[in-house]
């Protein structure tokens, strides 16, 4: 975790262009209303149709829940006019828009069906948390989320997937044990925010606990077959550092986001000595196991200590 700036990271350039200096929130609340949103999806469709397939447009206001579908399953999630990810179901009918998106959804999804503990670590409004616990109904589930907003919603989620009684909720962050992160008890964002790091800092910010991913080694059994999504904005290589002993213990299945300027020789190092080859999720495959270097385009990794035909075997197909 790095060292937090005392600016606010919402009066920062990076922090004001993500909210169009305050008038985001504004613009996507009209469009959301029904006349407006009717008028937006039909200039759309006449005049940029591929914007449809960016997930990025604003939701009807009204609508309260989408259905997700993952194989044959279906899942809900609520409030895409506030989730970022419910909005991507709207519109892509059930399914996230851009290719690799979904891919790694099918991918997690098969790697869950024989599971027996998941963590979904940077879980946000739970994605990854009901598409496991939907296509394996004896799955475990684990999932960590920092930003309060955020996990009140996956709370809700969890509740109305009725998968409660096997999903552990934890408002702590993974990373370098023992110290803390504020996060805002309101963003003030136009969406939920699926962007904030442990090395944000706001004015108005509580205190979250960070906790080492090793402190969690017991939540499997020692036989269990374990699987991982992290996605953490940058702090990957702190959950994995002080998750060595978690790592030694479970050799989970890892499904990781790592972007562009991420040090991938760094977390190569921290993963190599267990056994692990680093595959590039691409639009419709995995990549061959190869280096980890950052790709501009793409930007979740299969860390794996399967070898490729054990994959292909779960349905996962794997470039040659």
């Amino acid at each position: 975790m790095g060292t937090q700036s005392e600016v606010d990271f919402r009066d920062t350039v990076t922090g004001r262009r993500q909210s169009w200096r305050g008038a985001k929130k504004h613009v996507k609340r009209v469009l959301g209303w029904r006349l407006p949103n009717a008028a937006m999806r039909a200039t759309v469709s006449a005049v940029r149709p591929e914007l449809r397939r960016t997930g990025r447009l604003p939701a009807p206001a009204a609508l309260r829940e989408v259905t997700g579908v993952v194989v044959d399953e279906r899942f809900v999630m609520l409030g895409p006019a506030a989730c970022v990810v419910a909005k991507e179901l709207y519109w892509g009918k059930g399914r996230r828009p851009q290719a690799a998106d979904d891919f790694a959804v099918r991918m997690f999804a098969a790697l869950a069906r024989p599971a027996d503990v998941m963590l979904d670590i940077g879980a946000y409004t739970g994605l990854f948390t009901l598409v496991s616990t939907t296509v394996n109904p004896k799955l475990a589930a684990h999932a960590f989320e920092i930003v309060p907003e955020v996990y009140r919603m996956l709370f809700d989620n969890c509740v109305r997937n009725r998968v409660l009684d096997r999903t552990t909720l934890h408002h702590v962050g993974l990373g370098v044990p023992g110290s803390t992160v504020d996060m805002p008890i309101a963003s003030g964002d136009s969406a939920l925010p699926c962007y904030y790091s442990v090395d944000m800092h706001f004015s108005d910010g509580v205190p979250i606990a960070i906790r080492s991913l090793d402190s969690f080694t017991d939540v499997a059994e020692p036989d269990a077959r374990v699987v991982m999504k992290v996605d953490v904005e940058g702090g990957e290589h702190a959950v994995f550092e002080y998750g060595q002993k978690f790592l030694a213990a479970h050799r989970p299945d890892i499904l990781c986001e790592v972007l562009e300027h991420s040090d991938g020789a760094r977390l190569a190092e921290l993963l190599q000595s267990h056994g692990y080859q680093f595959h590039l999720v691409r639009d419709h495959d995995l990549a061959p196991a190869g280096e980890l270097r950052p790709d501009q385009r793409h930007r979740d990794w299969l860390f794996t200590t399967r070898g490729p035909e054990q994959l292909r075997e779960l349905g996962i197909p794997v470039g040659d």
